[in-house]
């Protein structure tokens, strides 16, 4: 009996253990199947939070891309106020020079009776008298010239962008040529000589200027080793730059330029400095005035406004202009490049119109201009013509010799 119970009770207890190793594996299936499914859910959340914080990031950086436009907007609003009130203010200081001027001239005396018409005959004669004296420049040398005939071509080199200016600094004693390729830049390159610009292989190669800013357009000049030209992203801010070491010296606004370019044709030219015999000189297209053009003599040293000219010359079609002697020529095209010509031209002197003047031709050769500039002590232009370096010479006469001819 005791032989067969054994058998039987280690069944039963092979029976016990394996129902609790069962039960106890079906509990860790159980615990690993939850713990996988919080480690999912887990992923998921911190998949969503990083989704969240990308989406945060990128919003952020628009609404700061936004604000710097704003910021850039309004400095730019600024400077536009800012030369509206300047442009003001230049007008007040005129009417009230004039009206000052009348009071002086008008008797204080109320016994004095004066009729209508010899009040108008005296406010008259006092606005004719004020225009004479603005149209008065003093000048040193003899410059009652005026220009007959662009005689010749002489293209001196193909380099840089479509686009660009050169010229020489016509101070006495330089013969340095600068090289201002494309539309906007921080630098310019300065040749020794005009030898040195036409050599592919220099033995005094060019010298490469840096500037702390970035000019615009196409109407730079050099004069007395000083650069004069627009600094970028203003309306109307003139620099004066020293060559020696490319810092700025002084700046000026110029009063309602900037807000038009100068020449329809060239786009991106909205103010054009010039040097002729009288000195400096800088040219703009005013929108209050029917988008003509407007010329302003500057003090060389100060940038400050000695006189300023409307004319009659309009914008619409030109690609260019340059002085001589105080007289404005404005070169017209068409869009697509052509035969350009001298159609209009506006004397400070008052001694040459445009209606009296014949239409002068550029030498035969279609296409178009970036920028000319006039050489006063060579009597030269120098012109960029898509992208080749081009000088023109002209031909001047004295002004009572053309009066003598067309009376």
């Amino acid at each position: 009996m005791s032989g067969r119970v054994g058998p039987v009770l280690l069944l039963c207890l092979s029976l016990t253990v394996g129902s609790v190793q069962s039960q106890s594996s079906s509990q860790d299936a159980f615990i690993i199947q939850y713990m996988e499914r919080r480690l999912a859910q887990m992923e998921e959340r911190l998949n969503q939070c990083e989704q969240n914080t990308i989406s945060v990031t990128q919003k952020t950086y628009d609404l700061s891309s936004e604000i710097r436009s704003y910021l850039s907007t309004v400095s730019i609003l600024r400077s536009e106020v800012k030369s509206q009130v300047d442009s003001v203010s230049v007008r007040v200081e005129r009417v009230e020079r004039e009206l000052e001027y009348l009071e002086n001239k008008i008797p204080t005396d109320s016994n004095i009776e004066m009729d209508e018409e010899l009040l108008e005959q005296q406010i008259l004669a006092a606005e004719l008298d004020q225009l004479k004296k603005r149209a008065k420049i003093k000048v040193e040398n003899d410059c009652s010239t005026t220009l007959t005939q662009i005689k010749s071509l002489k293209i001196v080199k193909k380099a840089g962008d479509t686009l660009g200016s050169w010229f020489k600094d016509p101070s006495e004693g330089s013969n340095k040529v600068y090289f201002l390729s494309g539309i906007r830049n921080n630098s310019l390159l300065e040749y020794i000589s005009l030898q040195s610009f036409t050599e592919r292989n220099s033995s005094q190669p060019a010298k490469a200027i840096q500037l702390p800013f970035h000019w615009q357009g196409t109407g730079h000049v050099v004069y007395n080793g000083f650069l004069y030209c627009h600094r970028a992203d203003t309306p109307n801010q003139i620099l004066k730059v020293d060559l020696l070491n490319g810092t700025v010296v002084d700046s000026t606004l110029l009063p309602g330029a900037g807000r038009l370019p100068v020449y329809s044709l060239n786009p991106n030219t909205y103010l054009d400095m010039a040097v002729d015999e009288l000195g400096l000189w800088v040219i703009h297209a005013d929108s209050e005035y029917e988008g003509k053009l407007v010329i302003t003599k500057l003090d060389k040293v100060s940038l400050a406004v000695e006189y300023t000219w409307d004319t009659q010359c309009r914008s619409r079609g030109a690609e260019g202009a340059f002085l001589i002697c105080g007289t404005l020529y404005v070169v017209y095209n068409t869009r697509y490049g052509g035969r350009s010509t001298v159609q209009c031209l506006y004397d400070i002197h008052d001694s040459i119109h445009s209606n009296e003047s014949p239409v002068l031709f550029f030498p035969k050769r279609y296409t178009s201009h970036s920028s000319i500039h006039y050489h006063p002590r060579e009597k030269m232009l120098y012109a960029w013509d898509d992208g080749y370096q081009t000088i023109y010479k002209v031909e001047t006469r004295r002004n009572d010799q053309i009066t003598a001819e067309l009376g």
